[in-house]
């Protein structure tokens, strides 16, 4: 006979499983011969089961005649006790050597031989192979010696076949069960494999795979022919990186394969060198490959890297360990490009850590040249792969570079008392442009968070310029409020909105359409409020209103700018001083004047009970019909206790209760006021407090004026015996170091915030109208090349002599598609693309598919502000351009919208789009010129 095959425990259960029941001696067969050399180490004895019925199988390898008559004899000898176990005789010795008593007691009187294709069949449960897998002796092998503990009956890596519910097994569904059990690719993704573990065969399975520590060791130990085979296999089925990332691992690089992967991808770029390929090229010595194949590895791996980014975001779960799995193979990337010399091409990586350090420092350098240079830096920054990863430090990179377009933003250059025109043009100014300023500026006071140097220099420059220009406005501001708070009250503003008049002017028109909640976030600076207002705009949940078109609105803080004042104030509707109990007091007397319920809860009365987030008496308060005030001191609470640490900005979720109350208020479909009674500024390390044994608080004293400092007197002057002195400059304090400090003459501290947004548009007050976030951020902080018009300031108010009230009237419509007012005869249109598309032949065609198709001025209106903005709108943007265009604004967004694109998609193309479930409005301009056959 031919040399003995090594069989193990599985091949014998196998080849019993299939002789004992073809020759019907499952229950009396007691010795079996068969050609082969049992494994060492493999277990001596075992059990089987034929039907209903277990016997015990003992095996002996023996290599003589003598020693498996022994082995019969001692079997035979033991089995006195009534057992029945199978004696199985492994061994080399031809069949003629035997005699003919022994071959009498064996299984088909002769050693039995291994088909081991056959076995094969049976370990899977087939009807029958594939001829192929008979061909190949080194598969055949590789299956019966990689079977799972569990069987490939059971086991992940044979569910291939089982889901293939043939009898046949394929040469791929074998190979593929091989692979699965080799490589076990299946575990090497977090959150790979279906319900049952496995993992369908892909690159990104494949790279994983080389990333488990020992995968590639194991992988270089089978045997070479079987290596080939699966090498080979996987080019076919997973494409040509399958084949190079097997010769990595084969080579002894497999756990560098995606690093090595990373660097290879500088072939793909045109302008590389040829220096850059030699050293590439060196990286791969010993590697067979050609460049096409080095070409088709490192855009797999670039491609299973990106997947892997995206899901180490950091609003995904898990993403700190996908973070690391990221950075684990860059990081060992940039040193193999460092080690090969790649230099520049390296600097330049879309993938490499130092390819994003570089496009940063270019940033850096650019800060110094133009806005458009840096705007053009910083959107190679922002191309980086890796931008999501650190987006703090881009973060950071965009509020520098906004900060460098403030700065060189026309209008924006000239210093002193005429850039701050008066006192409502100061916070008017200061909610238009400052609080983004100060928002940027906290940023960037933080610096960089991968502390590089050249960073460090262009972001500290920049601040400080920033720094001067906003300690300029502070000045004319301050020298403004001088002459301007000798005389104003709430008869005489001067043109600004008193925070004393809040509740009078802004939340009585609410209160007319519905109850209204108001929030008073105690310290809310413009800055805090612009990223707050930014967030409740973007969720969609909450439209924002207000009453002068185009602004949010900002009101003049009590002097000093400090709670005791400021909020008893504002919560009363009066100039007025005192803690909770006379702003409980105040709140209701003033809406009781008004024949109208309210109640105002502080934080004590806020939260609820076991099981309950806010109290029941709130909670019934905004289920009626009451207007209801809540008080919420996160903010000033930070400033005071020092918590605000390096925060550089503030979310609804980081106010306690906030997101709560704003649910309620939606749930109960009340108006919601976001308002402040002071701003803030904060702490930057400036000097030592100054001397000042007459400090009322850390930003007013009584006393002389000194440098930084102003005089304040009159009838909104509530501490000091009616003067103080309080400082402009944000680095002056009386009192030691806390994370901020208010109560001075800033415009960050005098500002008080008034954001005003509604469930729905039918709240809308008369008079008011939607504000589109657009018009709420500068046009600066987003880049955009068109002149802006400053906002105008706020007009003079008739003030309503106290008992009149307002005669009732009805309520102005609002989202009606197509229904405009009676409006005097408009002059010719101007001819834009908005209106050429109007007039066009195709644009009357199309009119006829609607009953009632909306106003051509709101449509060409609607065109013209997408064209001008880029393509790209809120919907809440586009509804106020089809109220600025004359008639109603739309009373249902999502219906105007779907007229919009019945009348502009013609023929199904996408002319008008909705992006961002709904809440953003895209208009594809070229294709709309070529749909209406409208020129440039």
């Amino acid at each position: 006979m031919s040399t003995p095959p090594l069989i193990d425990r599985r091949v014998l259960e196998a080849l019993l499983d299939i002789e004992l029941p073809r020759r019907g001696a499952g229950d009396t067969a007691r010795l079996v011969v068969v050609h082969g050399r049992y494994r060492d180490g493999a277990p001596a004895e075992f059990g089987i089961r034929f039907g209903e019925r277990q016997r015990r199988v003992r095996v002996s390898d023996q290599t003589s005649v003598l020693g498996i008559v022994d082995a019969w004899e001692r079997h035979t000898a033991g089995t006195g006790d009534g057992s029945d176990a199978i004696l199985v005789i492994t061994t080399g010795v031809d069949d003629h050597q035997l005699g003919a008593d022994l071959r009498a007691h064996a299984l088909g009187r002769r050693a039995l031989s291994v088909d081991r294709a056959e076995i094969v069949k049976q370990r899977f449960g087939a009807a029958d192979l594939d001829p192929r897998i008979r061909q190949e002796p080194w598969l055949i092998d590789a299956l019966l010696d990689a079977e799972p503990a569990d069987g490939w009956r059971v086991h992940p890596a044979g569910e291939p076949w089982r889901r293939s519910g043939g009898s046949v097994l394929t040469r791929d569904t074998a190979v593929r069960a091989l692979v699965g059990a080799r490589l076990e690719p299946s575990g090497a993704l977090p959150g790979g494999g279906d319900a049952s573990g496995y993992r369908d065969l892909d690159v990104d399975s494949l790279l994983a795979w080389s990333r488990v520590p020992g995968a590639a060791l194991r992988f270089a130990e089978l045997a070479a022919d079987e290596r080939a085979g699966i090498t080979a296999w996987l080019r076919r089925y997973v494409g040509d990186a399958a084949a190079v990332l097997l010769a990595l691992v084969e080579s002894g690089k497999g756990e560098d394969a995606m690093a090595l992967g990373v660097v290879a991808s500088v072939l793909t770029d045109a302008a590389r060198t040829p220096d850059a390929a030699l050293a590439i090229g060196g990286l791969f010595a010993g590697v067979t490959h050609d460049t096409a194949d080095l070409r088709a590895f490192a855009s797999a791996v670039q491609g299973t890297l990106a997947r892997w980014i995206g899901e180490a975001g950091s609003e995904r779960r898990g993403h700190e360990t996908a973070r690391e799995r990221v950075m684990a193979v860059l990081d060992r990337a940039d040193d193999l490009a460092r080690a090969a010399g790649l230099g520049q091409a390296a600097a330049e990586h879309p993938f490499l850590p130092s390819g994003l350090d570089g496009r940063l420092r270019a940033f850096a350098s650019a800060l110094t040249e133009s806005p458009r240079a840096a705007g053009e830096a910083l959107n190679a920054v922002l191309d980086h792969r890796l931008a999501e990863l650190f987006a703090d430090r881009c973060g950071v990179a965009v509020m520098a570079a906004r900060l460098r377009r403030w700065l060189d933003a026309p209008g924006s250059s000239g210093v002193g008392p005429s850039v701050v025109g008066s006192v409502a043009g100061g916070v008017a100014g200061q909610m238009r442009d400052g609080g983004w300023v100060d928002r940027a500026l906290t940023v960037l006071w933080g610096g960089d968070p991968g502390n590089d140097p050249v960073l460090g220099r262009a972001y500290r420059d920049t601040y400080e310029s920033a720094v001067r220009r906003r300690a300029s406005l502070d000045e004319a501001f301050a020298a403004r409020l001088e002459d301007w708070a000798a005389a104003a009250a709430a008869e005489a503003p001067g043109g600004a909105l008193l925070a004393e008049s809040v509740l009078e002017e802004i939340v009585l028109p609410l209160a007319r359409e519905a109850a209204p909640l108001v929030l008073v976030l105690d310290g809310m600076s413009a800055s805090v409020a612009a990223q707050l207002g930014e967030e409740l705009a973007r969720g969609g949940r909450w439209l924002e209103i207000t009453a002068v078109p185009g602004a949010r609105r900002g009101a003049v803080s009590m002097i000093p700018s400090v709670t005791r004042v400021s909020r008893a104030s504002l919560l009363c509707g009066a100039a007025t001083s005192g803690g909770q109990t006379s702003e409980s007091a105040g709140f209701a007397d003033f809406w009781k004047r008004r024949r109208r319920e309210a109640a105002l809860f502080h934080k004590a009365a806020i939260a609820g009970g076991p099981g309950q987030r806010l109290a029941q008496p709130l909670l019934d308060a905004l289920a009626g019909d009451a207007v209801v005030g809540a008080v919420l001191n996160t903010i000033d609470d930070a400033l005071d206790h020092d918590r605000e640490g390096d925060r550089t900005g503030w979310r609804t979720s980081d106010i306690t209760f906030l997101t709560d109350l704003l649910n309620a208020a939606r749930d109960y479909k009340r108006p919601v006021v976001l308002v402040s009674d002071h701003g803030h500024v904060l702490e930057r390390g400036g000097r030592e407090p100054a001397p000042a044994p007459d400090a009322g608080s850390a930003r007013w004293r009584t006393g002389e004026p000194g440098d930084g400092e102003i005089e304040l007197a009159g009838p909104r002057v509530l501490e000091g015996g009616g003067r103080v002195v309080v400082p402009w400059r944000e680095d002056i304090r009386y009192t030691p170091r806390k994370a901020g400090y208010h109560g001075g003459a800033s415009l960050a501290e005098m500002t008080v915030p008034v954001l005003v947004f509604i469930p729905s548009a039918d709240l809308v007050p008369k008079g008011w109208s939607i504000l589109p976030p657009e018009q709420t951020v500068p046009r600066w902080w987003t880049g955009r090349d068109e002149p802006e018009t400053a906002a105008p300031e706020p007009p003079a108010r008739a003030v309503p002599r106290p008992g009149t009230r307002t005669a009732p009237t009805q309520k102005e419509a609002l989202f009606t598609v197509g229904e405009a007012a009676t409006a005097p005869a408009a002059p010719a249109a101007p001819d834009t693309l908005g209106t050429r598309v109007t007039r066009s032949p195709v644009y009357a065609g199309q009119r006829k598919y609607l009953r009632k198709a909306p106003d051509g001025r709101q449509v060409a209106a609607i065109i013209d502000a997408l064209a001008d903005a880029g393509g790209r709108l809120s919907s809440a943007a586009v509804g106020a351009a089809a109220a600025a265009a004359g008639g109603r604004a739309p009373r249902n967004a999502d219906l105007f919208i779907t007229a919009l694109q019945r009348l502009l998609n013609v023929e199904g193309y996408p002319v008008l789009g909705l992006i961002d479930s709904g809440a953003t409005v895209t208009l594809e301009t070229a294709l709309l010129r070529e749909q209406f056959g409208v020129d440039e």
